[in-house]
C-alpha cells in the first residue's frame, strides 16, 4: 500500500494538474468506490465545484473544493489516478471519472477495488464530516511526522504513554499518520532498534535516534518520489527510494552495516524486516517475543530447504505509465520497459512449458495490457502530465 512518501508524490503531481479546474460531472461504475454517497448523489454534489488545493493527510489525498467541500482519496493497494483527455481509452478497472471544465478527465483506476473516495464538508472548526455530521476517517489520525510541530519533545510525549512494540506503534495510524511497513522497518534499522522492542524500554538516546532517523528516511523518500519496489529493476534504476532501502524485502541478504543476514518475521499480519545483530532485543522483551521469533526461524529454515517460487504482486508504481501521477517521464519509460521484459519472460516460459507438455505458467500480460489501455498512448498523455523533480539528498549512514 502506498505510504506517506508515495501519496505525497501523487498529491504534488495532482496539484499541478487540476488546481483551478471546475468539476462539471462524474460517473462511477462501482458504487463501493464512493464511501459517502451513492453515485448519482455524488455526481450532483461535486458538479460545479472548483478544485482549490490538493494536499495529503496520512495515506489519503485531500482535494479541497469550493463551498467548504473536500474529496479524500485512499489509494489502498492498487488505486491510481490519471489526468487524461477523453480520447484516451480506459478499461474495466477505471471505476470513477471526474469530468473537468477544460475537457480533461480525472480517472480513478483500482484493480482490486479496495480504494475509496469520499466527499465531505468542512465544519466551522475545520474538520471534515459527512452531510449527516459523521466525522471523516481523518479525524482519528495521529500527527503528521513531517510537520514542524512533530518535535522530539512531542514524540517523547506520545511514546511515554504507550507500551506496545515499536513496529506496531510506528504503523498505528492513530499514533503517527502515514507510515507503513517500508519506512517503519527502515527507520528502526537506521536507529538500531529491534521492531519487537517495547516503547517502555527506550532510553533517552534511543528515542532521540528513532525520531531523527524516522524523519530522515521519510524526508529522503519524499525527495526521491517514494519507493517503486520491483523485481526487475533496470540496470540504471529509476532514481526512486527503492534503490536506497536497507532492510525492506531484503530477507537473507547481508546487512549493509554488519554483514549478518536480514531476517523477516510477521507481526500483526505485517512482514517485518530487521538485522538481529545490529538491532538487539533487550532481555526484558525476549520472553514475550519468543513465539514470534521462533515462527520466523521456522520460515527461514523452510526457505533454505526449497527455492521460493512465485512473484510478489505489483506495487502502485508498477501499474503506472504515461499519464499516471507520481512518475517522471524517465520513470514511466522504465515502467514500460519492465512491462515489456515481463511479457517477454512470460512468453518464453509458456513456450518452454509447451515444449515439455507442462501446464503453462500464469501470465501477467493481461494486467499489463489493462494498464496500457488505462493510460493510453504516450502522445495523448504527455500533454497533461507534469513531472516533479527533486535533487537527491546526501546518502546517510549504513549505505
Amino acid at each position: 500500500m502506498p505510504e506517506l512518501p508515495e501519496v505525497e508524490t501523487v498529491a504534488r503531481d495532482l496539484r499541478a494538474l487540476v488546481v483551478g479546474a471546475t468539476i462539471v460531472g462524474a460517473s462511477c461504475d462501482w458504487p463501493a468506490t464512493i464511501a459517502t454517497h451513492d453515485p448519482d448523489a455524488f455526481a450532483a454534489a461535486v458538479s460545479g465545484l472548483v478544485v482549490e488545493a490538493v494536499g495529503r493527510r496520512g495515506k489519503r489525498i485531500v482535494i479541497e473544493l469550493s463551498g467548504d467541500r473536500a474529496l479524500t482519496v485512499h489509494l489502498k493497494m492498487t488505486g491510481q489516478l490519471f489526468v487524461v483527455t477523453p480520447q484516451i481509452p480506459g478499461d474495466r478497472h477505471v471505476h470513477l471519472i471526474l469530468d473537468l471544465d477544460d475537457g480533461r478527465e480525472l480517472r480513478f483506476r483500482d484493480i482490486r477495488k479496495f480504494g475509496r473516495v469520499g466527499l465531505y464538508t468542512r465544519s466551522e472548526m475545520g474538520e471534515l464530516q459527512t452531510d449527516e455530521g459523521v466525522a471523516s476517517p481523518l479525524a482519528d489520525l495521529g500527527p503528521e511526522p513531517l510537520d514542524p510541530s512533530f518535535t522530539l519533545a512531542a514524540f517523547r510525549s506520545r511514546m511515554s504513554v504507550r507500551r506496545g512494540r515499536l513496529k506496531s506503534l510506528l504503523t498505528d495510524q492513530t499514533f503517527i499518520a502515514g507510515v507503513g511497513n517500508i519506512y517503519a522497518d527502515e527507520a528502526l534499522w537506521r536507529a538500531r532498534l529491534h521492531p519487537l522492542r517495547t516503547a517502555a524500554t527506550l532510553q533517552p538516546d534511543d528515542d532521540r535516534r528513532l525520531h531523527v532517523e524516522f524523519l530522515a528516511v521519510l524526508t529522503e523518500a519524499v525527495e526521491r518520489r517514494g519507493s517503486s519496489i520491483d523485481d526487475y529493476t533496470a540496470p540504471g534504476g529509476d532514481g526512486s527510494m527503492q534503490e536506497r532501502l536497507d532492510v525492506y524485502q531484503r530477507e537473507g541478504a547481508p546487512c549493509r552495516r554488519c554483514g549478518h543476514p536480514i531476517r523477516r518475521i510477521v507481526l500483526g499480519q505485517r512482514a517485518t524486516h530487521f538485522c538481529s545483530y545490529c538491532q538487539r532485543l533487550p532481555a526484558v522483551d525476549r520472553p514475550g517475543a519468543a513465539r514470534i521469533l521462533a515462527a520466523g526461524t521456522a520460515r527461514e529454515r523452510s526457505l533454505s530447504r526449497r527455492a521460493a517460487t512465485g512473484r510478489r504482486g505489483p506495487r502502485w508504481t508498477e501499474l503506472a505509465g504515461d499519464g499516471s501521477l507520481g512518475l517522471t517521464p524517465e520513470e514511466s519509460a522504465h515502467a514500460a520497459a519492465r512491462a515489456r521484459a515481463e511479457r517477454t519472460r512470460q512468453a518464453a516460459a509458456t513456450r518452454r512449458a509447451a515444449a515439455r507438455g507442462d501446464e503453462p505458467p500464469a501470465s501477467a500480460a493481461a494486467s499489463d495490457a489493462g494498464v496500457a489501455r488505462a493510460r493510453g498512448d504516450a502522445a495523448g498523455s504527455a500533454a497533461v502530465s507534469a513531472p516533479v523533480s527533486a535533487a537527491p539528498p546526501t546518502h546517510g549512514e549504513g549505505r
